[in-house]
């Protein structure tokens, strides 16, 4: 080990074995891996000359380890926090901005993955596929056609978040479903929305209009609860609303309420409150409802370009640069000083 080795920490395991192919044979890094049930005291005896560190998703991570201020303040030569997929909210951005740790994730690593199974969802649904499948399962003698299916020709799919899980989702939508497709993201450009395959719309709109919501954004202090009694209230009682995004974006409660009351026809769920859910989760009761274990993103592929895109992101920061999927680019200037004191110089950005 020489002062120029970088040391990068994580615990358990990778989405896949050639993250931790690529960084074993990277010059001047020294992979640190730990087990969760580690001592509190030699954890952090080890992070305290930790330059990185690889989160494991937010619910296979004890929260002891995760990164929030008080266990950032006990890592004095800590850079950079990175997830395994696009979603960060295991991380405390904002405390990580204000000492000047980058906060990264792998954004675009999951997006053809987690836009295929919200447009499995769309079609499952609105073709009833559920409700026929546990038909077939539960009674004989069924009346196939006691729930007819949507088309989705002309159908109105609203996507809230057009990033770029969101604008995949589109661009199947419109070009492999002849859907019409909307979208509400306040933090892109008209040019965006044209490019993205999607006609501009607000939020009110999106949900009075859509007959297939699809939930795509992160979850920030901006989208926390976003989507509640309200929103649902707007929705057509035809419509779906589909989440592969994050939970508490939505109300988790809320949705049930809105289920159970007949104000929309059904709802996929990839996302919730308590994660696994349990046998008695109260979306269960529901015929109308198809659920999968934030299992959205766990592929082949997916797990494959999260690590691998992972690992080569973290060899640039490792190398002074900055990292290409910065999610709080607020914290460069604090970084710059942060890096130059505990490296002896400037990162280049």
């Amino acid at each position: 080990m020489t002062s120029n080795t970088r040391r990068l920490v994580y615990f358990d395991t990778w989405a896949h074995p050639i993250a931790v192919e690529i960084l074993e044979n990277a010059p001047g890094i020294e992979l640190i891996r730990l087990e969760q049930d580690e001592d509190e005291a030699k954890v952090f005896e080890i992070m305290k000359d930790a330059h990185g560190y690889q989160m494991l998703a937010k619910t296979e991570m004890q929260p002891r380890w995760r990164p929030d201020r008080a266990f950032m303040e006990k890592c004095p030569n800590l850079l950079a926090v990175a997830s395994l997929g696009a979603g960060f909210d295991a991380c405390d951005d904002a405390a990580a901005t204000e000492m000047g740790i980058m906060v990264m994730n792998n954004s675009g690593a999951n997006s053809d993955s987690v836009a295929q199974h919200a447009i499995g969802m769309i079609l499952a649904l609105g073709k009833n596929m559920i409700r026929h499948d546990r038909m077939m399962r539960e009674a004989p003698g069924l009346d196939r056609m006691a729930y007819p299916g949507l088309e989705t020709t002309g159908k109105t799919l609203g996507i809230v978040g057009l990033g770029q899980i969101g604008r995949r989702t589109a661009k199947i939508a419109r070009h492999a479903l002849d859907m019409n497709v909307i979208a509400y993201d306040p933090y892109i450009s008209d040019q965006d929305f044209i490019d993205r395959n999607a006609e501009k719309t607000d939020f009110e709109t999106l949900f009075r209009t859509s007959d297939f919501i699809s939930v795509h954004c992160p979850l920030t202090s901006e989208t926390r609860g976003m989507i509640g009694a309200a929103a649902f209230a707007m929705m057509k009682p035809s419509a779906y609303f589909i989440t592969t995004a994050r939970h508490f974006v939505h109300d988790e409660a809320a949705l049930v309420d809105a289920l159970a009351k007949g104000l929309i026809d059904g709802a996929g769920v990839d996302v919730f409150d308590d994660e696994p859910p349990g046998p008695g989760h109260p979306l269960m009761q529901f015929q109308n409802v198809l659920m999968t274990p934030h299992a959205a993103g766990i592929t082949d592929v997916c797990n494959y370009n999260m690590a691998k895109w992972g690992a080569e992101q973290w060899i640039e920061v490792l190398n002074g640069k900055r990292a290409p999927r910065l999610v709080n680019p607020g914290c460069w200037d604090a970084y710059v000083e942060r890096h130059t004191k505990i490296i002896g110089h400037a990162p280049v950005g």
